[in-house]
């Protein structure tokens, strides 16, 4: 997962897409970059391991001139965690030069990858994205939106994309719609983000989604709309309303906030909890569940867990020695509250179960005298191929033991799922037109034929 923020038409193209990036700061920790392009055709980029406010000081967006500019934020999921593998790319070719920002996994990069090395083609980092790179640099066709429709030609997987072919910028969903892209207005100014709240953060206003299978192009002359065939039934990503999108922002049309809500109340009808004293939180993602929660089952809400917020998001990190030392920093309990007590711990997920099994700990050394534990997904059952990193099912606590050794595994009294019907039931525009292959096997595309070579490290 990652996040992409662009702009055209505004004299502080950089400054406001660095501001964005503050706001998509969640869906990657890695890298980030910003590519300007100035109209004289020329594009200025840097790129930067690290947070975005930790690179990117008023020196460095002073050099990045122009009225255009993409931006990115990485969390890996193909290719190495190295700075050859940051985005925005930035190539010069024939016609000038190509920067993209993608957010998604190709997961038939690796047999497009052996075809251009084939004719010639030499590539520089190790992520799935570097072939658009190189189809977008062949194209023979006329304009830039049309360069995009031919790049994309047999490309699969999951793919929101921002694109400058010199001073055009350009955005592209793919046809399943796997990953969220929308497009705002700021003055004059065209806007596109991964979620709304990078708009609100730059003062613009939501226009409506880039749909599914649509090619956007924004230059002087306007904005144009190419739609490519979108596929029969969507595929967005339910994850994003569960765990990935920001709580302030829309996504697929709803609202994230009240997803996790209704996915809060479902689980406290499915598994009550009965004696309880009180709910609490894994903060931050799972605050909204963890209210509707309560507020369904009628009990007191309490911060029983502080989290570090100069810590970032543990399951996105790249190792699991990451995780886990992050884990041990991030979360202190709160021992008055949670001492003697029957508690409801509530989470949107668990992956490895190793975060979990730590926050547990942590709980009843501080005094708990029950925790119930309720999680607003089911059980992760296989690998995402579409740009969350969860790559091997042996990875998988849920995949590897039933639900009663998974509770004894991280140390609850009780644990409960929602159910996958429940959590499609509750999140906007459900329950049809998502992907829930991590939890139900029901993958809507063949799986990459080198799954594991994919997964070296990171990009989307």
């Amino acid at each position: 997962m990652c996040g992409i923020f662009g702009i055209s038409g505004h004299a502080e193209a950089a400054t406001l897409t660095h501001l964005g990036l503050y706001s998509l700061q969640h869906r990657g920790q890695e890298s980030a970059g910003i590519v300007s392009a100035d109209v004289g055709g020329q594009a200025h980029g840097i790129r930067a391991m690290g947070l975005v406010g930790e690179k990117f000081g008023p020196e460095v967006l002073e050099k990045l001139k122009g009225s255009t500019a993409i931006g990115h934020t990485r969390y890996s999921t193909a290719g190495s965690s190295t700075i050859e593998n940051a985005q925005p790319a930035l190539v010069n070719f024939k016609g000038g030069h190509i920067a993209l920002a993608h957010n998604g996994n190709l997961t038939n990069a690796t047999e497009i990858r052996e075809t251009l090395e084939s004719v010639g083609s030499i590539f520089s980092s190790t992520m799935d994205s570097e072939v658009l790179v190189h189809r977008l640099a062949r194209s023979t066709a006329a304009g830039p939106e049309a360069q995009m429709a031919e790049a994309l030609q047999g490309v699969e997987g999951a793919y929101s994309l921002l694109v400058l072919i010199n001073d055009t910028l350009l955005a592209a969903r793919d046809p399943n719609g796997w990953r969220p892209l929308v497009m705002g207005k700021l003055g004059d100014a065209v806007v596109f983000a991964s979620e709304t709240c990078a708009l609100d953060i730059v003062g613009a206003t939501l226009v409506r989604e880039v749909l599914p299978g649509e090619i956007v192009a924004v230059d002087r002359d306007g904005v144009r709309s190419l739609q490519l065939t979108p596929a029969a039934t969507l595929h967005r990503c339910v994850f994003e309303h569960v765990y990935f999108a920001r709580p302030d922002s829309q996504v697929f049309g709803g609202s994230v906030d009240r997803a996790r809500r209704a996915l809060g109340r479902r689980l406290a009808v499915e598994h009550p909890a009965p004696g309880a004293d009180f709910v609490f939180a894994v903060p931050d993602s799972s605050n909204a569940a963890a209210l509707g929660y309560a507020e369904q089952a009628k009990l007191p809400l309490e911060h029983a867990l502080i989290r570090n917020h100069y810590v970032g998001r543990t399951f996105i990190q790249p190792t699991q020695a990451g995780r886990d030392a992050k884990v041990k920093v991030k979360f202190n309990p709160v021992r008055e509250i949670l001492q003697g007590k029957s508690v409801v711990m509530v989470d949107d997920s668990i992956v490895r179960g190793t975060t979990t099994r730590g926050l547990v700990a942590l709980v009843r050394a501080a005094g708990a005298r029950e925790v119930h534990m309720r999680v607003s997904s089911p059980p992760i059952t296989g690998p995402c191929w579409y740009g969350i990193d969860t790559p091997d099912k042996d990875q998988l606590i849920a995949a590897k033991l039933p639900l009663d050794k998974i509770a004894d595994a991280i140390g609850v009294d009780s644990l409960g799922y929602i159910s996958l019907d429940g959590m499609l039931g509750s999140v906007p525009d459900g329950p049809n037109g998502f992907c829930h292959a991590c939890f139900s096997g029901q993958y809507p595309t063949l799986p990459p034929s080198v799954a594991n070579k994919m997964r070296l490290g990171g990009r989307a």
